[in-house]
């Protein structure tokens, strides 16, 4: 590694009072911004570390803030310290044409006055100096870069920002590596390193193993190194900020390949039921890595009261719910009379957040499952509690329905041929078809559909039909 590398030196001071007006007008705009719909009314420093002095050509902040705004409940609009948010700043005296989309803004006050500020990833050279720090494993301040020893990096990789909506931003390096950067970070492992190294230890080969990962580590005030922040909640577990993991080179996501069949007209029957049984292996070698629990009737209970809470929720935002909240909620009925009769199920470790753009299918045909890290907005320790396996499987069917329904004009019966499929090709592999155990599908099928209803009246009002389908289907399911 050069000396700029691994140098680190505290950032200038004001650095972030001088970022504050452009960071509160470019991160909510980001689609991996959880807090739309607020005003961003200021910036907690967590952590900062310079990786790079800045010189005419370059300089580079590693950068952990936490954002605040009103809460949604506040009427006199009384601003809280809300999710923390993982920033990679390049600065640069001018910002050559290739870097225009990056632009974040220019700073007219503090240390920098006079500079541009960019979204780094954006930039060869940054890109270059985190897969170089990941395979020196270096340590820059409170950021540590941690690698499997037996799996190696080469160095020379070139890397590409990936420029596809999602949740956190991931860069490619030369179709051999590409590095997941979680952008909402809470303290503690995430699942997105945790369960794909308990199935790397099981020789699971439908996940891609982690190769090498980025953490942060919490000093005794809470901070991760750096410049920490008075006010930043006290934090005893590391950050995990990014992942390293093989490419699946020329592989199509599920969603992607299911449109494109849609569009053509072809059965998606195989696919799904090869897919069924990939999700099968990777239950299988959870539940053989990490320790399962029964779900008894006080955990059941409780389950079953969060989903009825969503239901009301969601039905007092959503008008259009409203007529078939009785229906819905007959699904948590039923599943809370199976419980009080004494009925119990197997919970495990799962993948907490399955759909079709969650799985990947290899050129020579062979699926593999990715994104372990489960639904952002829930708490990390809920996402990282044992579930039954068929929460995933709602998740799954639920999105054979989206595709479906995607088509123009949309197509039912073929979604009703890929959850069969679906749930068939994972009974081949786990010995149990998830459709013997409608109480507890049906309840969590739901609740996803619930979720969805609520979501896209948010956020995307003409995608609505979709999941009111579903709803007006679960609500009066019919005999069996």
């Amino acid at each position: 590694m050069s000396e700029a590398v691994i140098r680190t030196v505290a950032p200038p001071p004001g650095l972030l009072a001088s970022l504050d007006p452009l960071l509160r007008e470019w991160l909510p705009r980001q689609r991996w911004f959880a807090g739309k719909g607020r005003p961003v009314t200021g910036f907690t420093l967590v952590a900062a570390t310079e990786l790079r002095p800045p010189s005419a050509r370059l300089g580079l902040y590693h950068l952990l803030v936490r954002t605040h705004q009103p809460a949604l409940s506040a009427r006199g609009g009384a601003d809280r310290p809300g999710d923390c948010y993982q920033l990679l700043l390049g600065v640069r005296e001018a910002l050559p044409p290739r870097l225009a989309p990056a632009l974040i803004g220019h700073l007219s006050q503090g240390p920098l006055t006079g500079r541009t500020v960019y979204e780094a990833l954006y930039d060869t050279r940054p890109a270059e100096l985190l897969l170089e720090a990941l395979r020196s494993r270096a340590r820059i301040g409170g950021l540590r870069f941690e690698r499997d020893p037996g799996q190696e990096i080469a160095s020379g990789l070139v890397p590409r920002l990936m420029t596809v909506e999602q949740s956190n931003s991931s860069v490619v390096y030369g179709d051999t590596f590409i590095l997941k950067l979680l952008r909402r970070i809470v303290p503690g492992i995430n699942p997105d390193l945790e369960l794909p190294l308990a199935l790397a230890r099981e020789g699971c080969p439908r996940v891609p193993p982690p190769t090498a990962w980025l953490l942060a580590e919490p000093d005794e005030t809470g901070a991760t190194g750096g410049r920490g922040a008075a006010g930043a909640p006290a934090a005893s577990e590391p950050y995990v900020l990014g992942v390293l993991q093989p490419f699946v080179r020329g592989a199509t996501d599920g969603w992607e390949l299911a449109l494109r069949e849609l569009a053509k007209g072809e059965d998606f029957v195989a696919e799904a039921r090869a897919l069924g049984r990939a999700t099968a292996e990777v239950h299988t070698a959870l539940a053989r890595a990490l320790p399962t629990v029964t779900l008894g009737r006080s955990r059941l209970r409780h389950m079953v009261a969060g989903m009825a809470e969503r239901l009301g929720a969601a039905a007092q935002a959503v008008p259009a719910l409203r007529p078939y909240a009785d229906g819905l909620g007959s699904a948590y009925t039923a599943l809370g009379d199976l419980a009080a009769e004494g009925q119990t199920w197997t919970a495990q470790r799962v993948h907490g957040d399955l759909h079709l753009g969650q799985c990947l299918r290899s050129p020579a045909g062979e699926w593999s499952l990715i994104d372990f890290e489960g639904e952002p907005a829930r708490p990390l320790a809920e996402r990282r509690m044992p579930q039954p396996v068929v929460r995933d499987v709602a998740g799954m069917l639920r999105s054979f329905d989206y595709a479906a329904r995607s088509a123009d004009p949309p197509q039912p019966d073929w979604a009703v041929r890929c959850r069969a499929a679906y749930c068939s090709g994972y009974a081949q592999t786990a010995g149990r078809d998830p459709r013997t155990d409608p109480v507890l599908l049906r309840a969590y099928e739901t609740d996803k559909a619930v979720y969805e209803v609520l979501y896209e009246a948010r956020h995307r009002p003409e995608w609505l039909p979709v999941p009111m389908a579903a709803v007006r289907r679960l609500a009066d399911p019919g005999p069996g």
